[in-house]
């Protein structure tokens, strides 16, 4: 083979290289309009694991391992969007003013989110949610794998609903929560930190104490008031038991 084109394919091996680190390294810094007001995050991509966490920061930082990630922002309002046919990582930093989260994924894994405040709506159909160190709501719901969200704080006038076909529910909130729960675990059993008062209206709850822990168990909806009761909290699983924990 001749000098030149010994020279020619190195210099195509050069290339090739430059491009894969570029997309693993690539990040994308976004520019809020309106710096330190509530802003909305939409995340809409079929095969993409997604982590999201808060930062002490006024720009939304996106990582992605694959140049063909759009991003578009107008009034606050930032959309993340990606073509079909590969598998995306998105790791996003957001600032820890409040937020607006539409997260929504069909496959990649787990999809995770932290010390955020705001409203959050997680979708992750084949696949896990983590959701740590919350301040605000939450809306979870998987097909298949388990839902874990830990609260600093709720907001106290918002509705809340967790949900999973098959895998464990496990929800932590403040000792101080004040909320109407509603509970079904077809096929697993329903634990709990909080004494739940049950709703005249509604079947009785039969709660066998140990350690200071209810099992819960009836065939029909679980229902019972927290606090003295408040915005009402779906909880529902399939296939797997169900720990309501109070934060020690």
């Amino acid at each position: 083979m001749s000098a030149m084109k010994k020279g020619f394919f190195a210099l195509i091996a050069i290339l090739s290289c430059s491009r894969l680190m570029a997309q693993d390294d690539r990040q994308l810094v976004v520019h809020l309009s309106q710096p330190g007001k509530t802003f909305t995050l939409g995340v809409n991509i079929a095969r993409a694991a997604i982590n999201v966490s808060g930062y002490e920061g006024k720009d939304v930082l996106i990582q992605t391992d694959w140049a063909d990630v759009t991003v578009q922002e107008k009034n606050n309002e930032v959309t993340v969007a990606a073509p079909r046919g590969k598998t995306f990582k998105l790791n996003i930093k957001v600032p820890q003013t409040a937020g607006i989260f539409k997260l929504s994924s069909t496959s990649a894994g787990t999809m995770k989110v932290s010390d955020v405040t705001g409203n959050l709506e997680l979708q992750n159909k084949s696949g896990g949610i983590i959701a740590e160190r919350i301040s605000g709501s939450v809306i979870a719901s998987t097909l298949s794998g388990r839902v874990a969200v830990s609260f600093r704080s709720v907001d106290p006038m918002a509705a809340m609903a967790f949900s999973t076909v098959s895998g464990y529910i496990d929800l932590t909130f403040p000792p101080d929560l004040k909320a109407n729960l509603k509970i079904k675990s077809d096929l697993g059993k329903v634990y709990s930190d909080f004494d739940l008062v049950g709703d005249a209206a509604h079947p009785k709850v039969v709660r066998d104490e140990k350690d200071g822990v209810y099992h819960l168990s009836i065939d029909d909806w679980i229902f019972g008031r927290v606090g003295g009761g408040g915005p009402e909290f779906l909880v529902k699983n399939t296939n797997g038991n169900i720990h309501i924990y109070k934060t020690k």
